[in-house]
């Protein structure tokens, strides 16, 4: 009786040992060339609350949390690239790269991660147009992986020349082999909403708070020439966008607006980075990154990004920032 007993206890400990129970998700990793650092943490669909900040010592981290049903998490690393990692209840999943070579980054553990290490290494090379090509043909050929939902937002909607007509096509295909992933349904609502702010387009409503507490408003932008950026702190080409904008501003007398939309994580970021460029307009940060209202009712998923406004009605949207001043000039 002693005998079974020890053996029972001792089969306890080792499936303790081998992974996380199932009501959870667990995953660990080391990188080379990264000893010590952080790095972010949110979610796409709710499955984390807010932002959390993953410690790195040793080269090695690891992160578990509460988990009943499929979510899709995404790591942001100290070069602000990003990292989609699907957790599953009752999975551990393993990370192990270079941080000098993150494209490289292998994550295996799952079927859904395995899938998405073996494209990021299809796409490694390839130009935006095909990775876009790729991406949507992945979709299609795989409607019920969640890996589809993250592929078809990074490279069709979050793209520098966005597709949205082709996005919300494969989201509606995506949508019928997965009914209950509540993040493809609020997408299909944002593309419906996004191809209703293309050029032509009425602003769509919206009100906000920005770093001041001010309110910036839909409805504060709908006179005369106005620009609604999006920003970060560590993205050099947001950052020229907000500089050429604050001198031309200065040389046309202020007789254009600018409202600013930061997907800092962190305010006091954004705040001191603008106070270094002397950024008077208006400008929100809700630390909810790429997942803020605004940001996801504009369509605005890439940086740099761009929306010129006259009267209210979107003229052009996502231009480059010689453009973007081009156009400015032109019609004021």
């Amino acid at each position: 009786m002693r005998h079974k007993l020890f053996l029972l206890a001792l089969l306890s400990v080792l499936l303790v040992s081998c992974g996380t129970d199932g009501k959870h998700f667990k995953f660990e990793g080391r990188f080379l060339h990264l000893n010590q650092g952080e790095f972010y943490l949110y979610s796409e669909d709710g499955a984390v609350s807010g932002i959390d900040t993953i410690k790195v010592e040793g080269g090695r981290f690891a992160y578990e949390m509460a988990c009943d049903h499929p979510a899709t998490l995404v790591l942001v690393f100290p070069n602000f690239s990003r990292q989609p990692i699907f957790a599953e209840p009752g999975k551990t999943v393993s990370i192990k790269g270079d941080a000098s070579h993150l494209k490289e980054m292998e994550v295996t553990g799952t079927d859904d991660n395995e899938l998405m290490t073996a494209f990021r290494k299809q796409v490694a090379e390839a130009s935006p147009p095909e990775a876009m090509k790729l991406a949507a043909k992945f979709a299609e050929d795989h409607p019920s992986s969640r890996v589809s939902a993250y592929l078809v937002k990074s490279y069709l909607v979050a793209a520098p020349k966005p597709d949205y007509q082709e996005a919300l096509r494969l989201t509606r295909i995506l949508l019928e082999k997965q009914e209950r992933n509540g993040d493809l349904a609020r997408m299909e609502q944002a593309l419906k909403a996004i191809t209703q702010c293309g050029v032509g387009a009425t602003l769509p409503v919206f009100t906000a708070r920005d770093m001041k507490g001010n309110t910036v408003s839909s409805a504060s932008l709908s006179k005369g020439l106005a620009v609604i950026t999006l920003y970060a702190s560590w993205n050099y080409d947001s950052m020229e966008q907000l500089r050429r904008l604050r001198v031309l501003r200065r040389q046309k007398g202020g007789r254009f607006q600018v409202a600013t939309f930061s997907i800092d994580a962190s305010k006091t970021e954004c705040d001191n980075s603008l106070r270094y460029d002397s950024i008077t307009w208006p400008v929100v940060c809700d630390g909810k990154m790429f997942e803020g209202d605004v940001v996801k009712k504009l369509g605005l998923y890439s940086l740099p990004n761009n929306l010129l406004l006259k009267n209210g009605r979107v003229i052009a949207r996502g231009l480059s920032i010689n453009d973007l001043v081009q156009r400015i000039e032109e019609n004021l």
